[in-house]
């Protein structure tokens, strides 16, 4: 299939145009990668959009649980929900498991779902690099949610919170100085704290847990893309499906105030200025690695490195002013 047939098929809602699509775009191939600008190009002037939602969390903690229960939610109110869910890589070997499907089954089988599982390749924080434009696909292909499930490990918060709309910390019920072991900088990123597994002998705790939580963000300095009482702290329960409603009022909510006040424009807008300078520096990465005469370098200079003949700020500048425009 040519590329602009793709592009249309994806437009009109197939699905395995779709997943072809993406297939695409992960791809790191010179020529995948210039019929992937293409795709991006045409099925961009479809001009459809997406909330998108971030969501992470450390291992665990239920995120697959939630997504499930969330998106079949929002499937059921008539909505269409794409989750683009990035599974760890093995960095020996590179491989991943991929098992989001797996568990998260009920999803999986909704009509008006679509899951992708996506290796991270070792992207840091665990975020693809092409989630961005799978991103892209799944809202020309008319999806009215997308959700991005990260690792929930290193820097992916941040990754994750620089491609969407709207981000979710999902964090599990814990007692004592839990509080403690949450970075500043972590809550400062969100827009919600989802305290999961508010259900049986632990409703107690994590109803807890959310106070606690709560009452550190009041200390928080308010931000200017926030209304009043944002950033919150929720309680939900995955298993019992009960508080997932107001998840999603408080989202879209929110969504709505950043849309009429411009700073859903502006954010965007920021993203986009950021996706660009990304490519732009892994372009270069690339050329070092395509390159002969300046691989052949590198593997010199990496030699002397490790030798300790030579530091390796000095051996990088050396490198670096090799590449001409």
């Amino acid at each position: 299939m040519q590329t602009r047939d793709l592009a249309q098929a994806v437009i009109a809602g197939d699905r395995r145009a779709l997943a072809r699509a993406i297939t695409l775009v992960e791809s790191g191939r010179a020529d995948h990668r210039e019929a992937a600008a293409e795709l991006l190009e045409v099925c961009a002037k479809s001009g459809r959009q997406a909330l998108r939602i971030g969501l992470s969390g450390t291992p665990g903690v239920g995120k697959s649980s939630f997504i499930e229960a969330f998106g079949t939610m929002l499937t059921g109110q008539g909505l269409r929900v794409a989750v683009l869910a990035v599974d760890p890589s093995s960095a020996r070997s590179g491989g991943s498991i991929l098992g989001d499907k797996t568990r998260m089954e009920r999803l999986s089988r909704d009509p008006r779902a679509f899951i992708r599982p996506s290796p991270s390749q070792a992207e840091l924080g665990g975020v693809a690099r092409r989630t961005r434009e799978a991103v892209a696909l799944c809202e020309a292909a008319g999806f009215d949610v997308v959700l991005i499930e990260t690792v929930g490990v290193g820097q992916s918060e941040t990754l994750v919170a620089g491609m969407t709309d709207i981000f979710v910390l999902l964090l599990a019920p814990a007692g004592g100085d839990e509080l403690q072991g949450v970075k500043r900088g972590i809550m400062e990123m969100a827009d919600l704290i989802v305290v999961n597994k508010a259900d049986g002998d632990l409703k107690h705790t994590a109803t807890r847990t959310c106070a606690d939580y709560a009452g550190a963000l009041r200390l928080l300095r308010k931000r200017p893309q926030d209304p009043e009482g944002f950033p919150k702290a929720l309680t939900v329960s995955a298993v019992e499906e009960h508080g997932l409603d107001r998840v999603w009022n408080e989202i879209r909510d929110l969504a709505e105030w950043r849309s009429s006040s411009g700073h859903l424009a502006s954010r965007r807008a920021e993203q986009a200025r950021g996706w660009f300078e990304e490519e732009v520096r892994q372009g270069l990465l690339a050329r070092l690695t395509r390159d002969p005469v300046v691989k052949g370098e590198m593997d010199r200079l990496g030699q002397s490195v490790e030798a300790g003949d030579i530091a390796p700020a000095r051996a990088a500048s050396r490198i670096l002013s090799q590449i001409k425009g």
